[in-house]
């Protein structure tokens, strides 16, 4: 996309065209006249300062769905390189011409991040607020938040919220992916042992891999601690060991893939009822998105209850992708 594309995307405005006298109303499907062309053309180069390099293709009017204006199609050319067609409107008289960003709200932002195929604590299926989290098992934050985050809620909120982890290892965190791995091993054959031993191995993160200090180290302890909490659910052994043999990282991959597409660029990332909160934030942060989305759903958020204690500074903090710190 050109440099001129990209400025126009992100604007929402009116530009009033300055004329004198009275035009007649221009048809939906004619062309523009030179004059009226030209005077779309000076006004678009004036607001977005378009180099004179630029060329400026301005197409034909077209109906549009607001009431009094058409559409033009407005294409810049530069070096033999096309932007994408850029929507404008032009009133039927002549004199205004605008740019409106469209977005859909049709759809419950609840149901954007989906947490389907993924084990959940807290409330049941049917509980007014979601909470999906996009975890990564070595990222400190992330433990950080995560110690606090279910007490906090179950003491608050009882079964009025439910949550969900997707993963989200970042490249600079070299057991990441591997201890996301074993837990949806485990997963498969244990919901409850899943954040048994996500529990664990965020709260042990950093002696994972000691004494070594070396990531066969840190993968041999996780697939012990998955072993050992596997004992402790009582899932089928071998099925288990198999999973954790194959270490298939498809899944996690997807997840990866999901966050992204969602604009999640830093670990803790949490969706409550679809909205977005990025960073070990003060739990405080949690429960106002936690009332909006109760009194979205028509219910009373529960009294406040005293705030747990820091884990570290209060500060918002994120693990982001190694490129973007």
């Amino acid at each position: 996309m050109s440099d001129a594309a990209r400025l126009f995307r992100p604007l929402l405005f009116v530009l009033m065209l300055a004329t004198a006298g009275c035009h007649a109303q221009s048809p939906a499907g004619g062309k523009l006249s030179p004059e009226e062309a030209r005077r779309v053309e000076i006004l678009i180069r004036s607001k977005a300062s378009l180099p004179p390099s630029y060329d400026m293709i301005i197409g034909q009017r077209t109906k549009s769905d607001v009431p009094g204006f058409d559409e033009i199609m407005v294409v810049f050319s530069s070096d033999g390189k096309n932007s994408k067609p850029m929507t404008f409107l032009l009133s039927n008289d002549g004199k205004t011409l605008a740019q409106l960003n469209k977005f859909d709200i049709s759809q419950d932002p609840k149901t954007l991040v989906s947490a389907e195929g993924r084990p959940a604590r807290g409330g049941p299926a049917n509980a007014p607020v979601l909470i999906v989290g996009f975890d990564d098992l070595e990222c400190p934050f992330c433990a950080r938040l995560h110690a606090q985050l279910f007490p906090a809620i179950n003491q608050r909120y009882k079964d009025q919220v439910r949550i969900v982890y997707r993963d989200f290892p970042l490249d600079q965190h070299p057991w990441a992916i591997r201890a996301a791995v074993d837990a949806n091993c485990l997963a498969a054959q244990s919901p409850g042992g899943y954040w048994s031993l996500v529990d664990a191995i965020h709260a042990r993160a950093s002696q994972i891999g000691l004494p070594e200090k070396t990531v066969a180290k840190a993968n041999e302890t996780l697939d012990t601690m998955t072993r050992d909490e596997g004992k402790r659910q009582s899932v089928n052994p071998s099925t288990l060991d198999a999973c954790l043999a194959k270490q298939d990282d498809s899944a996690v991959k997807a997840s990866l893939e999901m966050g992204q597409k969602l604009g999640v660029e830093a670990t803790p990332a949490l969706f409550i009822n679809g909205e977005k909160l990025e960073g070990a934030l003060p739990i405080e942060y949690v429960y106002h998105m936690i009332d909006k989305a109760l009194i979205a759903d028509g219910q009373t958020p529960p009294p406040p209850v005293p705030l747990p204690p820091l884990n570290g500074p209060a500060a918002a903090t994120t693990d982001q992708p190694a490129g973007n710190q």
